[in-house]
């Protein structure tokens, strides 16, 4: 299961973040959710001092940041490169 932060979905409604671009974002997601395979996608685990595991994933000048749950895959941003990382900080 994905689970997206509800930042993500207004920033969708808003068109700050652009309807294909979320769309391919989402077909990874369910293939990583499908398949566990972190190998399969251009995905790096972030630097943190925090126990839980952060990953993005990349395309284009887009960046994802998500960490892996039980049984469902968090999404926590999604957004251009230079926001990305000051969001999620």
């Amino acid at each position: 299961m994905v689970r997206y932060e509800k930042a993500i979905l207004k920033a969708i409604q808003k068109g700050k973040l652009p309807k294909k671009i979320f769309e391919h974002f989402n077909h990874v997601f369910i293939a990583l959710d499908t398949t566990k395979d972190l190998k399969l996608f251009d995905i790096k685990r972030l630097k943190t001092s925090q126990k839980r595991s952060y990953f993005r994933l990349r395309k284009g000048d887009y960046r994802a940041i998500f960490y892996l749950g039980s049984d469902v895959l968090n999404v926590i941003t999604i957004a251009k490169r230079e926001e990305v990382y000051d969001q999620w900080e």
